[in-house]
């Protein structure tokens, strides 16, 4: 367990990136000595908490900052690791989260934000940005939408804007053709889908572009808690598939931004 301390809430706004260079900037100006500068950089790349060791520099490396995965951890150790990345970066994200988690760090960070649909905590300090169009989630039924909101809230957060077509399951195909030319507008579309599993099957044979599948746990005995869907899913015969973990819509999300953003994430 962490030891109880309080920490003072970062309010810089500022990515890792901006944040190296202004301090190299000061030891430049003489703003800061070199041992200062040391001091500051030794967070990097990344700041060892003994019980922690929060990656500051993997905006850097890959685009994004560090997420953190919030089951398994309590709501204490969820709200000293966020105060820590949201130090270095405008953007903290904290997939399946839990109210009291959210409680908790919302008296430390005041800017934070719930969506209990997809069980994320969000902040973004980044300011007013122009979100690129092109991601599209789809889902079988309405029990996939938890795990279609987390792909989306990644997504959102990752600068894209998502569109969001539910309940669209082969169980009524009529509903999927008919928001068939607003699926094939999209540039990447994550397909969730529990039960058997088909729906990224199908939606993949009517378009032109990368199909993130997302099997889920929903389903009768059999589905074996997304095992059948996932099984599914990774023999479908429709070219142009990749398939992420069950329930992962996290994964999906940051997949489809990836594809979406191209050379721009960088």
């Amino acid at each position: 367990m962490p030891e109880k301390r309080a920490v003072k809430t970062a309010q810089t706004s500022h990515s890792t990136k901006n944040w190296l260079l202004e301090n190299l900037r000061k030891l430049k100006a003489g703003e800061m000595s070199v041992e200062e500068t040391a001091a500051a950089l030794s967070k990097l790349p990344y700041e060892d908490m003994g019980w922690v060791k929060v990656d500051h520099h993997r905006a850097l490396r890959v685009g994004f900052p560090e997420v953190i995965f919030g089951l398994g951890k309590t709501a204490e150790q969820i709200t000293i690791i966020a105060e820590r990345l949201v130090s270095h970066s405008p953007k903290v994200l904290v997939t399946h989260a839990t109210q009291e988690a959210y409680e908790a760090l919302k008296l430390q960070l005041g800017d934070a934000i719930y969506n209990p649909a997809s069980r994320t905590i969000v902040v973004n300090r980044s300011g007013l940005k122009k979100l690129r169009p092109g991601i599209t989630v789809v889902t079988g039924g309405t029990a996939d939408i938890p795990v279609a909101e987390e792909a989306a809230v990644t997504a959102e957060l990752m600068d894209n804007k998502v569109e969001k077509i539910f309940d669209v399951g082969v169980a009524g195909i009529h509903r999927l053709l008919d928001k068939l030319p607003q699926i094939r507008s999209a540039n990447v579309l994550v397909v969730v889908a529990g039960m058997e599993g088909a729906l990224p099957s199908v939606i993949a044979g009517l378009v032109s572009v990368p199909v993130i599948a997302v099997p889920t746990s929903i389903g009768y005995g059999a589905s074996f808690n997304g095992i059948a869907p996932l099984l599914t899913m990774l023999n479908s015969c429709a070219p142009g598939i990749s398939v992420v973990n069950i329930d992962n819509g996290f994964g999906a999300g940051y997949l489809a931004g990836l594809i979406n953003a191209g050379k721009d994430l960088k």
